[in-house]
């Protein structure tokens, strides 16, 4: 993702990432005001500087937000980029790297709609080099429609 990134960003696409966590995750730190709030019963602490600003939202006992819900938090974008949420039935690039020796998703997930890996594969799911971060962009630029004019994406 980090290496796809900044060629869509060349691009001039305005690009937000979701990224799903799997564990109890905090990106606050104890003894912090703002950490002290939400222990204290704060549903929302935001935090800002003049550089960024974040907004942490307790769910205490409210549900888990569908991906859906998540996006409706973004501002205006021109491409969300979508880590995990491996059920949603979105368009899928799986990532496969040979040394993982995991299974591949695609025979069971039609929503896989090519393959980012270091191997050849036996498929007909078209296969990009996880070398070549532009070819990524690219497949990903023409698969969802834009006009891509850059030809540094083709070389």
């Amino acid at each position: 993702m980090e290496r796809i990134i900044p060629v869509l960003v060349s691009e001039g696409l305005k690009v937000c990432v979701v990224k799903r966590a799997h564990h109890d995750f905090d990106i606050d730190k104890p003894g912090k005001d703002s950490y002290r709030h939400r222990e204290a019963g704060a549903t929302e602490v935001l935090v800002a500087s003049g550089r960024r600003w974040a907004l942490m939202h307790e769910m205490r006992s409210e549900a888990e937000l569908t991906l859906n819900e998540l996006l409706t938090h973004f501002s205006p974008c021109d491409i969300v980029l979508v880590e995990g949420f491996k059920n949603e039935p979105i368009p899928k690039l799986e990532v496969h790297r040979a040394v993982a020796g995991c299974p591949l998703l695609y025979p069971n997930d039609p929503h896989v709609v090519g393959i980012v890996t270091d191997e050849s594969l036996n498929t007909e799911l078209p296969q990009l080099d996880i070398d070549h971060p532009e070819a990524v962009v690219y497949f990903i630029m023409k698969h969802l429609g834009f006009d891509v004019v850059q030809t540094h994406l083709l070389a």
